[in-house]
């Protein structure tokens, strides 16, 4: 799908619902401890408990927020190990300081002129199948504007305190090992060490010269052109030893385009020519 079709897609014109365009409700800043909680507990649950209470008559309301810990816990399951069809059991109680600040104050703020309204927005689901038509609907008219600020008690403090030990923490940390760890990895070996013993004597032991002759020359009968590394592999001799012999049979080529390869001089060449080969 390109950009322009993204565009007009998004632009499109769309029905909203506005059942609940009449409803109050409160814009609310909230820790991201407590999101991240609320992110994970089902719909419809009870995230706390709002106590507001007037100090004096003409001053503002305190409203106390009491968060829960809402866990949930794993289906129960029959005596056949089989997990029986029953929603998660949601455990409501005051949270400790692993998960954050019980007890918060909001510090509420009128809107002023503004006009701000809460919109959500889902996919339309019908008969178990996600359809590519949103709806959008507006849940309600913002009242009041608050934000949530955790009271600083033995909870609060306890969690500030776990928060920079974490920060504080680093990634990479000396361990001390009990014993040997054996971090390399196993190698395929297809060869025993006797025919690994056998190859490394034959390299290194020098044939006769007349022996190492005939090789070349046979060699070259197919080919008539080598390289040193070709020639090594097919005598079997060191490089020294190799390069001595071939100096007075054959020349080495400085140029291209047979550049770095040895051939024959042209006492020891056999070549038929054109005409004796028809």
């Amino acid at each position: 799908m390109s950009l322009s079709t993204e565009m007009e897609r998004a632009h499109e014109p769309r029905d909203v619902d506005f059942s609940a365009a009449g409803r109050g409700v409160w814009l609310v800043k909230v820790p991201k401890y407590l999101s991240e909680q609320w992110k994970t507990c089902p719909n419809g649950t009870d995230v706390g408990k709002l106590k507001i209470s007037k100090s004096k008559p003409t001053g503002k309301p305190d409203i106390i927020f009491t968060s829960f810990d809402v866990t949930s816990k794993s289906r129960p399951t029959s005596h056949d190990g089989v997990a029986q069809m029953a929603g998660p059991s949601i455990i409501q109680k005051p949270s400790s300081g692993m998960s954050g600040a019980r007890n918060h104050q909001f510090l509420v703020t009128n809107v002023g002129n503004q006009n701000l309204v809460v919109m959500s927005q889902s996919k339309t689901d019908i008969n178990g199948k996600e359809l590519p038509i949103e709806k959008i609907s507006i849940e309600g008219k913002v009242l009041q504007r608050a934000e949530c600020h955790p009271i600083v008690d033995a909870q609060y403090r306890q969690l500030k305190k776990e928060q920079v030990q974490a920060q504080n923490t680093p990634q990479r940390q000396i361990k001390l090992l009990p014993g040997i760890v054996h971090s390399y990895k196993p190698v395929s070996d297809h060869f025993n060490f006797e025919d690994k013993k056998t190859k490394k004597a034959e390299k290194r032991s020098r044939a006769e010269k007349d022996k190492v002759m005939d090789v070349l020359f046979n060699a070259f009968e197919k080919h008539q052109f080598y390289n040193v590394k070709d020639l090594v592999g097919i005598t079997k001799q060191p490089v020294p030893y190799l390069k001595e012999i071939l100096k007075e049979i054959c020349s080495y080529n400085m140029t291209a385009p047979h550049k770095n390869m040895w051939e024959l001089k042209p006492e020891f060449r056999h070549y038929k020519s054109q005409d004796e080969a028809t």
